[in-house]
């Protein structure tokens, strides 16, 4: 799926500053189950999005300096950016209408 893409420390940067379209930066750990949940339906938002975003995820874990860059403290943490700056940002699972929503009006806002 060329509209998900797993990144970490060493593609972080060169994913989100090649993006032609906003970027969800979903920051998870595989041993969070709000994250496991949610995944999916990011999953599903980005097929349906196709063109319009970029779902990048991020697992804490591995990419420490990631999840600090952004200052995250809970998980899942949801960072939309556009052309490289954070534009938007949800912390928590949301049901698909909740991150339809969240992402179609901080969108609009650009």
């Amino acid at each position: 799926m060329p509209w998900v893409v797993d990144a970490g420390e060493n593609t972080f940067d060169e994913v989100v500053q090649t993006s032609s379209v906003p970027v969800v930066v979903d920051l998870w750990a595989p041993w969070c189950g709000p994250c496991r949940t949610v995944s999916p339906l990011l999953e599903q938002m980005a097929v349906e999005y196709a063109g319009r975003m970029k779902l990048v995820k991020v697992n804490v874990d591995s990419a420490p300096s990631i999840q600090q860059r952004f200052g995250v403290q809970g998980i899942p943490t949801f960072v939309l950016l556009s052309g490289g700056e954070e534009v938007g940002r949800l912390v928590g699972a949301q049901p698909l209408a909740g991150l339809r929503s969240w992402f179609d009006s901080t969108v609009a806002g650009l």
